[in-house]
């Protein structure tokens, strides 16, 4: 069974710096629940260079979300925003961060040319 989150951030950590992220600096962590266990995505991000890991570290902002809507969110079946003003994402610290993430997300994907973002790196639209 494939897991979308962990292929989104393994392959944005593969890709080492991230032009939509250029401006950002600071971390970002995702703390996914998921069949009784949380997996840990911490984002550290200086002008667009990114450093991905799985560390219950410290970060500017602490993202909770169920393992599924992490899935659509990296997906780009659910945006970010929209989930966290429903109460689907739990935020704690500065919310200006996951503003600025979120830039890395695909968009929806209705078939009108957009594609959704793969570990391969490559073209972002978003």
């Amino acid at each position: 069974m494939t897991d979308p989150t962990a292929e989104f951030f393994r392959g944005l950590g593969r890709r080492g710096h991230e032009p939509l992220l250029h401006d950002v600096n600071g971390a970002i962590r995702l703390d996914v629940e998921r069949d009784e266990r949380t997996d840990h995505w911490l984002v550290k991000i200086r002008n667009g260079e990114v450093q991905v890991s799985t560390d219950n570290g410290p970060a500017d902002v602490v993202i909770g979300v169920e393992g599924g809507l992490a899935d659509e969110i990296v997906t780009g079946q659910a945006n970010a925003m929209a989930q966290l003003l429903r109460g689907g994402l739990m935020v704690d610290g500065d919310p200006e961060m996951l503003v600025r993430f979120q830039r890395i997300f695909p968009g929806p994907w209705h078939g009108h040319g957009r594609q959704p973002v793969t570990s391969g790196g490559g073209e972002h639209h978003g």
